[in-house]
C-alpha cells in the first residue's frame, strides 16, 4: 500500500477492518479502535468474535463460509445493519459495506469492511417508534 492510500485507510473516522480467510483480523485502522475500543494491538490477529455478538456469531460463520468458498457475497454494495460488540461489553448498532479481496487464481484473499456506528440514530428511531 502506497504512502496515500496508507494514510486516508488510518486516518478516515470510519473503522476500516480486514480479515484474513479464517476470520483472523489483519488490519484494524484508528476509526475501528475509536468506534470498538480495542487497540490495534489488542485486535490484530484476533477472531471477528472479538466483535461479533455471541448469538449472531452461528449465522455470521455460516455465511462467512459461504463467501470464503463461492468467491461471492448476495450483499453487494449494500450496507448491513447489525449489533456488534464494544471492548467494554457494550452492545452497539453498527452498519458496514465489505469488500471481497481476491487473489491471483479468483479466491479470496481476505474480507475487507467499512464500519459505521449508527447506535444514536438506532436508539432515537426506536424512541420515535
Amino acid at each position: 500500500m502506497d504512502d496515500l492510500a496508507r494514510d486516508l485507510v488510518q486516518h478516515t473516522p470510519d473503522g476500516v477492518i480486514v480479515a484474513d480467510r479464517s476470520g483472523a483480523i489483519v488490519l484494524w485502522n484508528a476509526g475501528a479502535e475509536r468506534i470498538f475500543g480495542f487497540p490495534e494491538s489488542a485486535a490484530l490477529g484476533q477472531s471477528l468474535d472479538l466483535i461479533v455478538p455471541e448469538r449472531q456469531r452461528p449465522p455470521h460463520w455460516r455465511g462467512w463460509a459461504k463467501v470464503i468458498a463461492t468467491g461471492h457475497s448476495d450483499y453487494g454494495a449494500r450496507l448491513l445493519a447489525v449489533p456488534a460488540l464494544r471492548a467494554d461489553g457494550k452492545r452497539i448498532s453498527i452498519e458496514f459495506s465489505i469488500a471481497l479481496l481476491m487473489g491471483e487464481r479468483g479466491e479470496v484473499r481476505a474480507v475487507a469492511a467499512i464500519v459505521r456506528d449508527v447506535t444514536e440514530r438506532w436508539e432515537r428511531e426506536r424512541a420515535a417508534r
